[in-house]
């Protein structure tokens, strides 16, 4: 691949960075610090936070202000800094059992064991767009306050038990083989390439650009006439987990902090000719943060993985085509000059072109060498 140095040189790349940085500094709308930034835009925060794979509000927040809203740059900056940063313990596996959930909805029954928490949503109510001229003057509202959204509510009916279990408990789930004691797949330290364990693929998807992923996931369920492949809900959350790890000195697990993380069960009726038809499917899906797009594409696609990833393409596309870095990079490399790659394909078009001329030429001389003598009928 040919590239050659943009026109103006490094003066001219440094003026349009100046241009970039002008206008969002000099723009006539106050400066959004990094707490108005995780508070007022708290979803793209958590997007950013799971496409990065880091977990730091502020440090995603400052990322997207420098990205201007840009959540695919905004990932890309936050990796980039992620990978400088010292790698001082792993935290140790954590039983989802333990998250306090914020939200709580299972699509699948009307009174499931446990309340319903609709939570934090405008998932039921009209898209009617707000014109708001002047923000909020009370900063008390910038911020959902925990204790005020936990209050009435006990901490059994935070922490809820899974509808998955009450499938269980009428033996309507396939059961799968526990999973081995290996430890799980690092997608940050090694590249996963099929076949590759569920946790690549897991982990793979909570790093996926998040329309991507849903892409992929509504084209599988996407019948060839159009028609939509049933899918079902078991379960969507939104909560707290505990962040626990080694004590360097004890040896024994600390809790550190706490994390958001949505979480979905997905549940597959079964048709398949090898398949228990009496029972259904269980898929997982668990990212970084408030992101139930992406969760609930991840919970199908583990289930389409497991009955037809490893016979198709699917796996293949999961593993290399969903990281928006790797996708959004190569299409970005294309705006880098190119002027000496594309001026040697004009010069073998024009090189073929006079070749082609000359063959013709002599083609058509050596017909006319072959033709027998034209008879005179005169």
């Amino acid at each position: 691949m040919g590239y050659s140095g943009a026109r103006g040189g490094l003066e001219a790349i440094l003026a349009a960075e100046r241009l970039v940085r002008d206008a969002r500094d000099h723009a006539p709308a106050p400066w959004a610090s990094t707490g108005q930034i995780t508070a007022r835009f708290r979803l793209a925060v958590d997007r950013v936070q799971g496409e990065a794979g880091l977990y730091h509000e502020p440090t995603s927040a400052d990322a997207f202000r420098q990205a201007e809203g840009d959540t695919l740059e905004a990932a890309h900056l936050v990796r980039a800094h992620r990978s400088t940063l010292p790698r001082l313990a792993v935290s140790e596996p954590v039983d989802p059992d333990e998250m306090v959930v914020l939200r709580r909805i299972v699509p699948a029954h009307r009174t499931p064991e446990g309340p319903q928490l609709l939570g934090r949503t405008t998932d039921y109510t009209g898209r009617m767009l707000e014109r708001a001229e002047h923000a909020p003057t009370d900063e008390r509202h910038t911020r959902a306050d925990e204790s005020a959204v936990r209050r009435g509510r006990g901490e059994p009916e935070r922490r809820p038990t899974r509808f998955s279990a009450f499938l269980r408990s009428q033996d309507l789930l396939v059961e799968h083989p526990p999973p081995s004691d290996d430890p799980p797949f690092d997608v940050t330290r090694r590249p996963a390439r099929p076949p590759a364990p569920r946790s690549a693929v897991l982990a793979s998807m909570a790093r996926a650009e998040t329309g991507a992923l849903v892409g992929i996931w509504y084209r599988s369920i996407l019948g060839p006439d159009g028609d939509i492949h049933e899918v079902t809900l078991g379960e969507v959350r939104h909560g707290h987990l505990p962040l626990r790890v080694r004590h360097p000195h004890t040896g024994e697990p600390v809790e550190i902090g706490r994390f958001r993380a949505t979480e979905t069960e997905a549940i597959e009726d079964l048709d398949g000719a090898d398949e228990d038809r009496t029972r259904f499917d269980i898929g997982y899906g668990l990212c970084f943060g408030h992101n139930e797009r992406k969760a609930i594409a991840m919970a199908n696609l583990d289930i389409a993985c497991r009955r037809f990833g490893r016979t198709g393409p699917l796996e293949q596309l999961l593993l290399l085509t969903t990281d928006g870095l790797d996708s959004a990079g190569f299409l970005e490399h294309l705006k880098l000059p190119h002027y000496v790659t594309f001026r040697s394909m004009v010069e073998r078009k024009q090189a073929m072109r006079t070749t082609g001329g000359v063959e013709r030429q002599r083609n058509a001389h050596q017909h006319r060498a072959t033709d027998p003598p034209g008879r005179d009928c005169r």
